[in-house]
């Protein structure tokens, strides 16, 4: 079924094309009659019907008003799929139920607050397939050291796992937007695996360190953490934020709640 709508820039809306990746996408998520998938801004449907095909119960969260009478005209025939008119940063996820797999192309303007947004509702989620700007996916895959480690790798690393799946050229979509994009996999922690006491001062912490992280330790956390806790914690105050691996900065907080 050909849709003609005109994106809109505000909205982010890049629409994908390419069959290839809509197939590779498609296979990774391997969707079966028994999921619970939530497309998180299905566009006009791309992604969304080879994916009911496999008879999943499907939401689709889409903002463009404009969007949902397509939507609704293209699926009309699937009992299994139910559209919301919602704002994907505001809806409650918690509201479709449990084990839920969500999937999306994700608007590149809304896609670093977005994740944060997921965040709350973990234990509500199995897994969850996004194509996201590349510099956002390799943000959260960085390694410490690496430039691209950043507040998001330590605050979204601390409740969930990514995998990045493959990369996506800028010719699969329309409009072609000005960046690469990839593909990951992002699998909330179990509770055991989540070590931070307090994610507020977590987030306090990380903050301060990355919102001046040409300096080091000593200087970004000065008021916050001493020297003297540091050398406790094995960690050299001489060393700047992006050299902390996850756990590190866990201690640290975690140091700061007692």
């Amino acid at each position: 079924m050909r849709v003609n709508f005109r994106t809109k820039k505000r909205f982010g809306q890049h629409f994908l094309v390419d069959q290839q990746i809509i197939d590779l996408i498609t296979k990774h998520i391997n969707a079966k009659s028994d999921d619970l998938i939530v497309e998180i801004g299905p566009g006009n449907g791309a992604i969304t019907e080879p994916l009911a095909q496999s008879k999943p119960m499907m939401h689709l969260i889409e903002f463009d008003r404009e969007l949902i009478p397509i939507l609704q005209k293209k699926f009309a025939s699937y009992a299994n799929t139910k559209i919301h008119h919602e704002d994907a940063l505001k809806f409650d996820y918690s509201l479709l139920g449990q084990k839920l797999r969500l999937v999306g192309n994700l608007p590149y303007n809304i896609s670093t607050p977005l994740l944060f947004h997921l965040i709350k509702y973990r234990k509500n989620v199995t897994d969850q397939h996004f194509m996201l700007q590349k510099e956002v996916a390799d943000r959260l895959i960085a390694k410490p050291g690496n430039k691209t480690f950043s507040k998001l790798t330590i605050m979204f690393g601390t409740f969930m796992n990514s995998e990045h799946l493959f990369d996506v050229p800028a010719a699969a979509f329309k409009p072609c937007p000005k960046v690469t994009s990839s593909v990951v996999r992002i699998i909330p922690k179990n509770d055991n695996q989540i070590l931070v006491n307090d994610p507020i001062i977590l987030e306090k912490i990380v903050t301060s360190a990355f919102t001046q992280r040409r300096k080091t330790l000593r200087n970004s956390l000065k008021g916050i953490i001493s020297d003297k806790i540091m050398q406790e914690l094995d960690i050299n105050p001489n060393q700047r934020a992006e050299e902390l691996s996850i756990p590190v900065w866990t201690k640290l907080a975690n140091k700061l709640t007692e």
